[in-house]
């Protein structure tokens, strides 16, 4: 586990990769590897959350819970997928939720939230990586705990940012947020399982973002993408 982070990620987390835990999973990382195990995303797209959006640029943080496992699918970002990739069911269903929330949104072809995380969307999993064709392998090995201090980080250090929680897991770090200097959004998950009970359609949290935002005096996001 190469760390290459983007400066203003490192100056506030820097310390972070030298402690007992990220030790003890950049080890179990490397048992993982030469055991012949597939790790996805691949080691150049770990951070890629990071690495795209700046600390200092963080405006809105979307948190998902596991990578994709599936070949050509995780690229570092939550609930993103590499151009040329089917797009999976909660993306689906997050590019419906959009169609009827922003004035002029077209569902697009592709699954890469890219264009989000460059305009200061962070997208990140709560796990980094996952073994190949085995869904939460890589859970409780010590990237929550990791996760967990980016969340707190963002909340203590900066103000009016957006922290958008779909689902139980997410929700769960709630906790690590102060509500009273940031927008907490909380719904259904758009898994098409929970989106059935219903709460996800309709609670419009991308408008939301972007009238809290104007409020902040920051630029919204232009949540269109463009194939």
């Amino acid at each position: 586990m190469a760390i290459e982070l983007e400066p203003s990620w490192l100056k506030v987390l820097g310390n972070e990769f030298d402690k007992d835990y990220m030790l003890k999973l950049k080890q179990f990382l490397k048992e993982e590897k030469d055991a012949g195990h597939k790790i996805y995303p691949s080691g150049s797209n770990i951070f890629n959350a990071f690495n795209t959006t700046p600390f200092d640029k963080v405006k809105v943080v979307i948190i998902g819970q596991d990578p994709y496992h599936g070949p050509n699918q995780a690229h570092g970002l939550s609930f993103s997928v590499q151009k040329g990739v089917q797009v999976p069911p909660s993306l689906q269903n997050i590019y419906k939720e959009l169609a009827t929330d922003i004035p002029g949104f077209t569902i697009p072809k592709t699954g890469d939230l890219t264009q989000w995380a460059e305009q200061g969307v962070l997208l990140l999993n709560a796990t980094l990586t996952v073994r190949a064709a085995t869904a939460g392998s890589h859970q409780k090995k010590g990237w929550e705990k990791f996760t967990d201090t980016v969340i707190k980080t963002i909340s203590d250090k900066k103000e009016g940012v957006v922290f958008i929680l779909w689902g139980n897991y997410a929700q769960s770090k709630s906790e690590l947020i102060d509500g009273s200097k940031h927008l907490i959004i909380k719904s259904t998950h758009p898994s098409p399982l929970a989106v059935s009970r219903g709460g996800f359609f309709g609670s419009r949290p991308f408008s939301k973002t972007n009238e809290y935002l104007k409020q902040h005096g920051e630029k919204p996001i232009d949540w269109k993408i463009r194939d």
